[in-house]
C-alpha cells in the first residue's frame, strides 16, 4: 500500500457510530463524515460523535436531484480527499459519483447473506420466509442496488425467540461492527476479495416501511403469521384489523408473538379481526390466533395507535375512562412535562409526538423517569414510557397516576365501610374482601358481624368470603406472580414494603384504634406491640429482599470435564395465610413480610372475629403502590372460607397460626390437595421456672406480664410457673399485690392495664378451664370469673396455685389470662426440667436464676423454640420465633423465616 487509507465514512445512527469509533481505536484516518441533517435540534449521534473526536461534519438532506448529483455536495465530499467510503448504516441514496470518486472504492453493509433479500427490509424477510440461518455481508457498492461484489460474509441460526429487535441486537449490529472494521483491514492490507455475487437464489423484497406492507396474511399456517409478527417486531409491527361489534374498525399492530402449545385457555373472550376466518381470543397470557392450518399464535402485546398495551388487557383497556377535563393545576403539569420532553429530544412538542420516533434511546428513558419523578412527584417506572410513548398519551398517564395517588393520600379509594368514631377519632374503615387491588363485597353478599368486645355491641358487618371468593382471590394472586410482581426487581419489593411501613407508621394511631375496639387490646400496647412490631417486621424484611441468594456448590466432576453447581433460592407461588384473633395486624405482619420479601403474591384470611385492621391494611398497600393481585384480603369464617384456602391447588404454601386441633385439619388439607408445603405456629404451654437464687423482684415483674401480657391472649405465654419452695409464698403474695393493683376496663382509656377478652365463645371457655381446675384440687388464689356488673368480655386476672401435674390446667393451655403455679425443691433440677417438659407444647420457655450453669442447663434441655433467661417475651423481628412438638413448625421472622416461603433450585453445569 503506498499511501495511508483517508476514510469517510457515510451514514448515520448508533451502528455506524460503533464503527467509527472502533476505526479510530485501530488508528485508521477518518477524514470526513457524512450524515443526515438534524431533527429539529437533535442531531444523529454519528455527527456527534465525530465532532467529539474533531473530524469535520457535513449533513446532506439529498445528495442528487433528478438522478443527478448535486455539485455542491460533490464538491463538499471531493474536499475531503477521501480514498476509502465505509457506509455502515446508510438510509440515502449515495450517487456513483461518490462511490466511484474513491481510489480504494466503497464498501457497505447489507444485513442479509447477499444475493438473498436485497432491499431495505433484509432482516424483516429473513424471519417473514422462515429463514434457518440469518448473517450480514459486506460488498463493493456498485451501479445496482446491495448487487456488487462481496467482500466478507457471517452468518449465525435463527433461533425460534428471534425478532427483529432482538436478531439485530444479538448479531447482526455486534458482529456487524467488527466485521466493518475487519474489512477495513482487508483494504489496508490489500487482501480484500471483490467475489461476484451468485443469480441463483437471488431476491429482492418489498420494503416494510410501506403501511400497505404491513397487514398480516391470516389466510396461512399459524407458523407463517408467526414468522411475520416476529419479522416486524418491534419496528414497525404486523398490522391488524378489529371489527367492532358496532362494525366500526380499528387498526391494531401485533408484538411478542410465538407458537402456542399450552393446551386450553380458560375463559376467553372473543374478538373479530377483519380477514380471519375464525374468532381470535382474549385469554390471561394475550390473544391468540388460529392458523388454517387449526394450530395457534399467541400475541402478548398490541398497540392502538401510539399506546402499547399487554393483549390481555384488550377489555380492560376498551373501557378505560379516558381524561378530557383537566384541571389548571394539571395543564400547567402539561406544560412542565412538554418541557422536559424538549430539553431530552430538542424538538417542538406536539401531543402527537412519538418519544421514540424523535429519536430518543434507552438512557433517555431513564432520564425521562427521572426528571419527571423530581418535577411531578409522580411514580413512575421505565415501561410506563415504553406503553405510552406519545405525548399525550403519555400526559394522561401521568395525571391518572397523580389523580389515584392524590385520592390515596386524601383516603379516597373507593370501598364500603363505615367510620368509627372512637378515640376521638373519625376513622373509615373498609367493610369488603380486598381482592385484586379492589374492594368488593362477597358472594350474594354475605357478611359477618363483628362485636366490640369492651361493650358486646355490634360495629360493623364486614363482608364473609365464600369458597369462589377464596378462589378469585387466589386466581389474581396467581396471575400478579406469573405477570406484574415479576416484573418488580428485589430491590424495587423492598422499597414497596419500605413505603408500606412507612405509611403503617403514619397511620398507626388510628390502627391502634381500631385494633383496640375491634380485639380488645389496650391502646397502648397496641401502639407499642401490635402496631410498633408489625412496622419493624415491614423494615426488617424489606432489607432481606435484595440479599435472598444461593451458593456454589464443589462436587465430584467427571474428569476431564469441570462442573459448576449452584443453588438459586426462589419464590414459592401464591401463598394462603391464615391468622389469629389476638394479634391481628402484628401476626399478618409476621408472616406476610416475609412472604412478599422472599417475592410471593398473597392472600389472608384473617380472624373472623377482629378482621378491620387487616382490611384497613389493605387500604394502605394501594396507597403504597403494591400492584393488583400481589397482597389480597378475605375475611370469611374458618369452616368455609379457612378450608377453601386450605383446599385451593394453586395455593404452594400455607402459613397458619392457630390451635392445634385446628392446626392438624389443616395439615391434613395440604397434603390432601396438592401436597403444598405448611408451616403451623399452634397452642403453647410454656413453662416458665423460677429458681430461689433469681432477682426475685425481676422475677415477679416479669413472671407478672410473662402471664398477663395482652390479657394472656398470647401465644407464648407462660402456661405454668414452677417456683421453688423457698420464696413461693412470697412471690405468690408480691404477685397478689401487683394483680390486684391492676386496672380493668376500656381498652381505650391510657391507664387501663387489662382489657377485654376477644370474644364471647373464648369468655366462655375460660369460665369452663377455671371450673375444671376448682374440681380438680387446685387453690383458686384471685379471680377465677368474670368481672362483676361489667358489660363486655372482660374476665378476672386469676392465679391457681398447688397444682398438680395431671391436672387439666397444667396440662392444657387457657389463652387467657390465668396463672398456674406449681412448687419444686431446689435440689431437684433435673426433676423440674423433667416437669417442664412433660406437655405435648413446645413453644417458648424461660428460667429465672443468677447460676450461670442452671440456665444453660435449662437451655440445653428444655423442648421448646424460644428460651428465654432472667427475662420474658422478648421477642424480636430479627430472632427466628417458632416451636416444637405439637406447637407447630417453621419459623415467623428473623432470616430463617424467608426459607419458609422460597424453595431451593440446584443447578449443575458440565463444561
Amino acid at each position: 500500500m503506498q499511501s495511508p487509507l483517508r476514510i469517510a465514512i457515510i451514514g448515520q445512527s448508533n451502528f455506524a457510530a460503533d464503527v467509527l469509533e472502533l476505526l479510530l481505536e485501530k488508528n485508521y484516518n477518518i477524514v470526513g463524515v457524512f450524515t443526515i441533517p438534524n431533527k429539529g435540534t437533535r442531531e444523529d449521534i454519528l455527527a456527534t460523535t465525530a465532532k467529539q473526536y474533531g473530524i469535520p461534519v457535513f449533513k446532506f438532506a439529498s445528495w442528487r436531484r433528478k438522478g443527478e448529483v448535486l455539485p455542491e455536495v460533490l464538491q463538499q465530499y471531493k474536499s475531503v480527499q477521501a480514498n476509502l467510503n465505509v457506509l455502515p448504516y446508510c438510509s440515502q441514496f449515495i450517487p456513483m459519483e461518490v462511490i466511484d470518486a474513491a481510489h480504494f472504492g466503497s464498501i457497505c453493509y447489507h444485513p442479509s447473506i447477499l444475493p438473498k433479500h436485497r432491499g431495505a427490509s433484509a432482516i424483516s424477510w429473513t424471519l417473514i420466509e422462515g429463514d434457518e440461518a440469518a448473517g450480514f455481508s459486506i460488498f463493493w457498492a456498485d451501479d445496482g442496488l446491495d448487487t456488487g461484489p462481496l467482500l466478507l460474509q457471517k452468518q449465525c441460526l435463527v433461533e425460534p425467540t428471534d425478532t427483529l429487535d432482538i436478531l439485530y441486537k444479538r448479531f447482526l449490529y455486534p458482529e456487524g461492527v467488527k466485521s466493518m472494521a475487519k474489512a477495513v483491514d482487508m483494504v489496508a492490507e490489500g487482501k480484500a476479495p471483490k467475489i461476484p455475487q451468485a443469480e441463483v437464489g437471488a431476491s429482492y423484497d418489498a420494503a416494510m416501511f410501506k403501511e400497505q406492507n404491513h397487514y398480516i396474511d391470516f389466510k396461512q399456517t399459524a407458523e407463517g403469521m408467526w414468522n411475520f409478527i416476529r419479522g416486524l417486531d418491534s419496528v414497525p409491527g404486523a398490522l391488524a384489523v378489529v371489527v367492532h361489534e358496532d362494525g366500526s374498525e380499528e387498526k391494531i399492530r401485533f408484538f411478542g408473538a410465538h407458537l402456542y402449545t399450552d393446551g386450553p385457555v380458560t375463559g376467553p373472550k372473543s374478538l373479530t379481526l377483519k380477514g380471519l376466518k375464525f374468532p381470535a381470543y382474549i385469554h390471561d397470557r394475550g390473544l391468540l390466533l388460529q392458523g388454517i392450518d387449526g394450530k395457534f399464535v399467541n400475541i402478548r402485546r398490541l398497540k392502538r395507535g401510539s399506546k402499547m398495551i399487554n393483549a390481555c388487557d384488550w377489555f380492560a383497556e376498551c373501557h378505560k375512562s379516558q381524561i378530557s377535563n383537566f384541571s389548571k393545576d394539571e395543564l400547567d403539569k402539561r406544560d412542565l412535562l412538554a418541557n422536559i420532553w424538549h430539553s431530552i429530544l430538542k424538538c417542538p412538542i406536539e401531543a402527537e409526538t412519538d418519544f421514540f420516533a424523535a429519536g430518543a434511546g434507552s438512557m433517555d428513558v431513564v432520564r425521562l423517569v427521572e426528571e419527571c419523578k423530581d418535577a411531578l412527584d409522580v411514580p413512575l417506572d421505565n415501561e410506563q414510557v415504553f406503553m405510552a410513548p406519545v405525548f399525550e398519551e403519555f400526559f394522561c398517564e401521568i395525571i391518572r397516576s397523580l389523580r389515584q395517588d392524590s385520592s390515596a393520600v386524601h383516603g379516597r379509594i373507593h370501598y364500603d365501610g363505615f367510620v368509627l368514631q372512637a378515640n376521638k377519632r373519625e376513622i373509615s374503615v373498609p367493610t369488603q374482601l380486598f381482592i385484586n387491588g379492589e374492594f368488593l363485597d362477597a358472594e350474594e353478599r354475605k357478611t359477618l358481624d363483628v362485636i366490640n368486645p369492651a361493650n358486646e355491641e355490634l360495629l360493623c358487618k364486614v363482608a364473609c368470603a365464600s369458597h369462589s371468593d377464596i378462589d378469585k382471590a387466589v386466581q389474581a394472586a396467581h396471575k400478579a406472580f406469573y405477570g406484574s410482581w415479576r416484573q418488580v426487581s428485589a430491590r424495587q419489593r423492598g422499597q414497596l414494603m419500605l413505603k408500606l411501613a412507612d405509611l403503617i407508621e403514619e397511620y398507626k394511631e388510628e390502627l391502634a384504634t381500631i385494633e383496640s375496639v375491634d380485639s380488645g387490646a389496650v391502646y397502648t400496647l397496641a401502639l407499642k406491640t401490635h402496631i410498633g412490631m408489625s412496622i419493624d417486621a415491614w423494615r426488617y424484611f424489606a432489607g432481606w429482599c435484595d440479599k435472598i441468594q444461593g451458593n456454589t456448590i464443589p462436587v465430584n466432576p467427571a474428569r476431564p470435564n469441570n462442573v459448576l453447581t449452584f443453588t438459586k433460592k426462589e419464590p414459592i407461588g401464591v401463598v394462603g395465610l391464615i391468622t389469629p384473633w389476638n394479634y391481628p395486624l402484628m401476626m399478618l405482619s409476621w408472616k406476610m413480610a416475609a412472604c412478599i420479601a422472599a417475592g410471593n403474591t398473597c392472600l389472608i384470611k384473617p380472624a373472623q372475629t377482629c378482621p378491620l385492621t387487616a382490611l384497613k391494611f389493605a387500604e394502605l398497600t394501594v396507597k403504597a403502590g403494591f400492584p393488583p393481585g400481589v397482597i389480597n384480603v378475605v375475611p370469611g369464617t374458618g369452616s368455609e372460607a379457612g378450608q377453601a384456602v386450605s383446599d385451593h391447588k394453586l395455593i404452594r404454601k400455607l402459613g397458619f397460626t392457630g390451635s392445634t386441633p385446628i392446626g392438624k385439619e389443616v395439615m391434613r388439607s395440604c397434603a390432601n390437595s396438592n401436597l403444598k408445603k405448611c408451616s403451623l405456629e399452634l397452642g403453647g404451654k410454656s413453662p416458665l421456672v423460677i429458681f430461689a437464687d433469681c432477682d426475685f423482684d425481676k422475677a415477679v415483674k416479669y413472671g407478672v406480664s410473662s402471664v398477663f401480657f395482652n390479657k394472656g391472649e398470647n401465644c407464648i405465654a407462660a402456661g405454668r410457673l414452677f417456683v421453688e419452695d423457698r420464696i413461693h409464698d412470697e412471690f405468690v403474695r408480691r404477685v397478689l399485690r401487683d394483680v390486684r393493683s391492676m386496672t380493668i376496663g376500656d381498652p381505650l382509656n391510657r391507664s387501663t392495664a387489662h382489657g377485654p377478652q376477644n370474644h364471647r365463645a373464648h369468655f366462655e371457655k375460660l369460665i369452663e378451664f377455671c371450673r375444671r381446675g376448682i374440681n380438680e384440687g387446685a387453690k383458686l388464689v384471685y379471680g377465677g370469673r368474670p368481672v362483676p356488673n361489667t358489660k363486655g368480655y372482660f374476665f378476672q386476672p386469676t392465679i391457681f396455685t398447688d397444682v398438680e401435674d395431671h391436672m387439666f390446667i397444667a396440662q392444657e393451655e387457657s389463652f387467657g389470662p390465668i396463672m398456674i403455679i406449681s412448687k419444686f425443691h431446689g435440689s431437684d433440677v433435673e426433676s423440674v426440667m423433667r416437669r417442664a417438659n412433660r406437655t405435648e407444647y413446645g413453644l417458648a420457655s424461660g428460667v429465672f436464676t443468677r447460676d450461670i450453669s442452671k440456665a444453660l442447663q435449662f437451655a440445653d434441655n428444655i423442648e421448646a423454640g424460644t428460651v428465654f433467661v432472667n427475662v420474658y417475651n422478648k421477642t424480636d423481628v430479627a430472632a427466628p420465633f417458632g416451636g416444637f412438638k405439637q406447637s407447630g413448625f417453621g419459623k415467623d421472622l428473623g432470616q430463617e423465616a424467608l426459607n419458609e416461603y422460597l424453595k431451593t433450585k440446584c443447578v449443575t453445569i458440565e463444561y
